[in-house]
């Protein structure tokens, strides 16, 4: 059983920044980050596959957030920049141990952390 631990969140003003961190138990082969908001459904933010050669961002991120991966520490970071409201969610790291590709839904991600609080005010 992957064992996945997100940190790095909190609460920012808008235009600010936020390094969320996911640690793993165990090396994955695909790791993505969602995000919740109240009332709406998770959706895709990022996904990076073991080399870091595919990469993947929702459209509603490009160009903010950058997704990176630390082998070495079984960890997957999303640098967020230039935040705004629409922003605010709980971000869920997840990962597979299969299947090395980048993968946009979240059926695909057998294994889930337990979430961590972004909350831009405006």
């Amino acid at each position: 059983q992957v064992q996945l631990v997100e940190s790095g969140g909190g609460l920012v003003q808008a235009g600010g920044s936020l390094r969320l961190s996911c640690a793993a138990s165990e090396r994955t082969l695909s790791t993505g980050w969602f995000r919740q908001a109240p009332g709406k459904e998770r959706e895709f933010v990022s996904a990076i596959t073991w080399s870091g050669g595919s990469i993947r961002y929702a459209d509603s991120v490009k160009g903010r957030f950058t997704i990176s991966r630390d082998n070495a520490k079984n960890t997957v970071n999303l640098q967020m920049n230039n935040l705004s409201p629409e922003d605010t969610a709980v971000y869920y790291c997840a990962a597979r141990i299969t299947s090395g590709v980048v993968y946009t839904t979240h059926k695909d991600y057998p294994y889930w952390g337990q979430g961590t609080q972004v909350t831009v005010s405006s």
